[in-house]
């Protein structure tokens, strides 16, 4: 279907339109013409007067239940969530059962995900059964169309084993997505150490056992001379090692999750479950030092981590519940509610996201692919039941009216309104 966008504002740094108002058609799957124009008969005239149009928003770090634990997420439901959020593209963790880590267990997500609206990559698992104790078959994946290779929230903790993972996925040309945790370190610790955490007589996890794991790990890319990229960086700390390895010319990046940038560790006073996540919320110091490591290019991507959980692990005492909150719907209005500019926020969660993967990015030129977001900075929405597109319900966002509304998304000769 033919379809003409009224009175939207470029957001996409690539883009020789960017910042401009503009109108933009799209004809069989491409942006036919951008500028002034008026309607045709035959296609569909969509006011997005005072909204932002941009590349596809891109997930890097997501999870699902499928195959498994459909319970708490499937496919249909994922990209429903999806959508509804503006992404247009997924990695999708392999921590499911089984582990995503053969060549038909990508297969199957690959051919579950076709034909959709939101294009769903699958990260293969670095380890069998995510133990670090043997390579899964990493070749063999990436040849049926694993983009990355990740053990998602488990830390590998044998150095051993994660020097050998990156010489073998050096000569793949493959990234490594790592999650950042010194496990001897951080023990059964739940929540930060602070202040906070006396205060609430919970034993804390400090910001030592990411940084030293990100240390080591900076030591590790160098020494093989090969890429790492570090998942959900949360201490002021971590910025400052990553920054300094950037510098010294060390092959990493990393990505922060929209929620860290937001939360800070007194939201836990009440116990909630629903904040409890990992990495757990940080300071508000933490917080400055993360945002400033997006605006200064330390910080590559955002991420949703979207970790959807059936309520009786949620609706349970705190130490027992499970980590996680569904995101893939609150990213926009979080970001926003950090301060970030749209153009930042199209680099971090569009472009740089596809970059890091070699993924064609979309742009918003004549000729190109429609592949786009259409959103409003300035207009409310109810995240309620009624709204919530997930299977599961385990945010602490539920039945707040949030400030920022995906509009409009587009991909694959298909669209979607909010």
């Amino acid at each position: 279907m033919n379809l003409l966008v009224k009175q939207v504002i470029i957001a996409d740094p690539q883009s020789s339109f960017n910042k401009q108002h503009c109108d933009v058609r799209i004809e069989d799957g491409k942006i036919k013409s951008i500028g002034n124009l008026s309607a045709n008969e035959n296609e569909t005239v969509f006011d997005a007067k005072g909204a932002f149009l941009s590349p596809g928003f891109f997930d890097l770090n997501c999870a699902a239940g499928d195959p498994g634990f459909e319970i708490k997420e499937d496919i249909n439901t994922l990209t429903a969530a999806a959508k509804a959020g503006g992404f247009t593209g997924l990695a999708l963790l392999p921590q499911t059962d089984p582990v995503v880590q053969s060549k038909s267990q990508v297969e199957y997500i690959v051919n579950k995900a076709k034909n959709n609206l939101v294009d769903i990559y699958p990260i293969g698992a670095i380890s069998q059964n995510r133990e670090a104790k043997e390579l899964a078959e990493l070749f063999d994946m990436q040849n049926a169309g694993a983009i990355a290779f990740s053990d998602g929230d488990i830390a590998l903790q044998d150095d051993g084993f994660m020097s050998r993972a990156l010489q073998y996925a050096k000569g793949l040309n493959a990234l490594l997505m790592v999650y950042p945790e010194n496990k001897s370190i951080a023990g059964k610790s739940q929540i930060n150490e602070s202040k906070n955490s006396v205060l609430l007589g919970m034993k804390g996890l400090p910001a030592l056992a990411e940084e030293m794991h990100i240390a080591r790990d900076i030591f590790l890319a160098t020494y093989n001379e090969t890429k790492i990229h570090i998942s959900n960086i949360s201490t002021a700390g971590s910025v400052a090692l990553i920054r300094k390895a950037k510098k010294d010319g060390v092959q990493i990046s990393c990505d922060v999750t929209a929620h860290h940038l937001v939360f800070t560790e007194e939201l836990l006073n009440d116990f909630d479950s629903n904040y409890k996540v990992k990495p757990p919320l940080r300071s508000k110091n933490d917080i400055k030092a993360l945002i400033a490591g997006l605006k200064d290019g330390t910080i590559d991507a955002i991420i949703s981590q979207h970790r959807p959980e059936e309520i009786e692990f949620k609706n349970v005492e705190f130490e027992i519940a499970h980590y996680g909150i569904i995101a893939l719907q609150t990213v926009l209005p979080l970001l926003l509610k950090a301060g970030l500019e749209p153009n930042l926020i199209v680099e971090k969660l569009a472009i740089n996201p596809r970059k890091l993967l070699n993924l064609v990015v979309p742009i918003v030129e004549e000729g190109a692919v429609a592949n786009f977001t259409i959103f409003a900075t300035d207009e409310k929405w109810l995240y309620n039941a009624a709204s919530n597109y997930s299977k599961s319900a385990n945010s602490p966002l539920l039945g707040a009216e949030l400030i920022g509304k995906i509009k409009l998304v587009y991909n694959n000769s298909q669209y979607k309104e909010g």
